[in-house]
């Protein structure tokens, strides 16, 4: 009996966070190996030479390195349209041509946009800073940029949540785990302000009421606690 793919991967890394998700929909087993991206160490850099995660590794198979390479990869090989019925997930890039374009803009858009204005910036200032040896606190001024752009990036996809039923159509896509994954990470750091955006949390409890979301409401890094509402469902 092969083991299971291993994925490579920060518990608060976002696009780790939007691979779990599409795997777990899928029911994929996996295993999960941590690694800090603070630490740039050899090994790591020798699996994808990037230093970026994920990365995805199957026994006698491919070594998948990022989040836009993998879900590719499990979007053809672990659950392509031809096999999707009724009882199970839609595939990640659902739709025709332009729908599955729609997908991979707003991919794009979280892994890319959100994650260079709000993600890397909190998680660096918030996170990583206080793991090095000589680090301080917050830069507030960093804190202040970085909450206006959330608040930017939380219109339109409160914008995108109140015209369609899920972020990129009708169907629930890669592009709600993109987003939702960021959105995690924004909330376990305490930076959510809710209740400014009700389109937002709304289509946010439906995602994270899913079971494949459960593994990530259960995360927890060393020295950084979650907000209080992070793993409640009726926040």
């Amino acid at each position: 009996m092969s083991s299971p793919p291993r994925l490579t991967q920060y518990r608060l890394c976002p696009r780790s966070r939007s691979i779990r998700l599409a795997l777990a929909e899928y029911g994929t087993e996996i295993a999960l190996l941590d690694e800090n991206p603070w630490e740039w160490r050899k090994d790591f850099l020798a699996k994808n030479p990037a230093g970026e995660m994920p990365v995805l590794e199957y026994d006698g198979g491919p070594t998948l390195c990022g989040a836009y390479s993998i879900s590719e990869y499990i979007a053809e090989e672990v659950m392509p349209p031809s096999r999707a019925t009724a009882t199970r997930p839609p595939p990640l890039f659902p739709g025709n041509r332009e729908g599955r374009a729609e997908v991979r803009r707003l991919v794009d858009w979280y892994h890319g946009k959100f994650d260079r204005e709000v993600s890397r910036e909190l998680l660096n200032e918030k996170v990583y800073e206080t793991m090095r040896p000589t680090h301080g606190s917050p830069d507030p001024s960093i804190l202040r940029t970085v909450r206006t752009n959330l608040r930017y990036h939380l219109a339109y996809t409160g914008y995108l949540a109140d015209a369609r039923r899920w972020l990129a159509g009708d169907d629930l896509s890669f592009a709600d785990f993109a987003a939702a994954a960021h959105i995690s990470v924004v909330d376990y750091l305490g930076e959510m302000p809710w209740n400014e955006y009700p389109a937002v949390k709304i289509w946010y409890q439906r995602i994270k009421s899913r079971p494949s979301f459960r593994a990530l409401l259960a995360d927890r890094v060393p020295g950084s606690a979650p907000s209080a509402v992070y793993s409640d469902l009726d926040f």
